[in-house]
């Protein structure tokens, strides 16, 4: 059963209505993570994979559950998946459940224990997965994915040890703070946004600027963070923002400040807390441009390939 929610007088849009509704999807998703057989167990060595957006929850899980010591953890879109290495578990991220590529990995995978990970038990994941967790509670009208994405992220690191579970519900609450928060003028003016993360905030900086694209059309990049003085600088300026994910090395603000560029940083909110706070800028520059969020240019809720 999908959640309600009133429509915010700030923006009509579907997709902001859904993505306002994440902090309860997140704690569901935690205690959910509690009663799910399939999950990755520790020692096990895993990949996880998905396509646009589920792709870059799958980076951030992986790095997240390495970094847990839990054991070799990759991540693969699921059109490059390297088909000849062994692995004791495929984790598949798929909001839809039809989606080609995934489906097509885990026909391919079928001596391997999967776990899938989707919005709608009335599709073919169902039947290609060993294991699925359902979060229909999450499931969105939107062809921009906001809730789905964080719930499934939420899902798999609540999964990874009490206090994994305990930092979602601590990051939930924090999101409702920041959805109470109205965003700075300097960043709905702004011409070109670049997100930076390390270790497993580079996924969501990633996907921060997919959703810049998807919802708006807007010129945004995403870089790891130690990588970002290694060119990706340069573009830095007045009228345009540098947003990260967590911490900063060292010595990167004032290298920012001094390029004039507006520096978005609070390393004391959770990260997934963060990117609720960019889902509600993409909306926001996409109807301050006359866009509307719920029809994205060239896309579709999910991509099925023929043949």
């Amino acid at each position: 059963m999908k959640p309600s929610s009133s429509p915010s007088p700030s923006s009509p849009s579907l997709t902001h209505r859904e993505l306002v509704t994440q902090p309860e999807s997140w704690r569901r998703a935690a205690r959910a993570a509690k009663l799910t057989t399939g999950l990755p167990s520790p020692g096990e060595r895993v990949a996880v994979t998905g396509c646009g957006t589920s792709w870059f929850m799958a980076q951030a899980y992986a790095a997240l559950r390495e970094a847990a010591g839990q054991g070799e953890t990759d991540a693969f879109a699921a059109s490059g998946f390297p088909r000849g290495r062994a692995y004791d578990r495929v984790v598949a991220i798929t909001r839809s459940g039809t989606t080609t590529e995934v489906l097509r990995l885990l026909s391919e995978t079928a001596s391997t224990p999967t776990l899938a990970i989707t919005a709608d038990p009335r599709t073919p994941v169902m039947d290609a997965a060993t294991d699925t967790a359902v979060l229909d509670w999450a499931d969105e009208e939107s062809v921009v994915q906001t809730r789905f994405a964080t719930t499934a992220l939420a899902f798999l690191r609540a999964g990874l040890s009490p206090s994994a579970e305990a930092a979602i519900v601590t990051a939930a609450d924090e999101v409702e703070g920041a959805l109470a928060t109205p965003l700075p003028p300097s960043l709905l003016a702004a011409e070109q946004w670049t997100f930076l993360g390390q270790e497993w905030t580079y996924g969501l900086a990633q996907e921060a600027a997919l959703k810049m694209r998807e919802a708006a059309g807007a010129w945004t990049e995403a870089y790891p963070a130690m990588e970002y003085r290694h060119g990706p600088v340069a573009i830095a300026g007045p009228g345009r923002v540098v947003w990260s994910f967590g911490p900063l090395p060292e010595g990167l603000a004032a290298q920012v400040a001094a390029t004039g560029a507006t520096l978005v940083a609070e390393p004391g909110r959770d990260p997934m807390a963060d990117l609720v706070r960019a889902q509600r800028l993409a909306v926001a520059v996409a109807e301050s441009r006359g866009l509307n969020p719920d029809a994205p240019r060239h896309l579709t809720r999910s991509v099925v390939l023929s043949g």
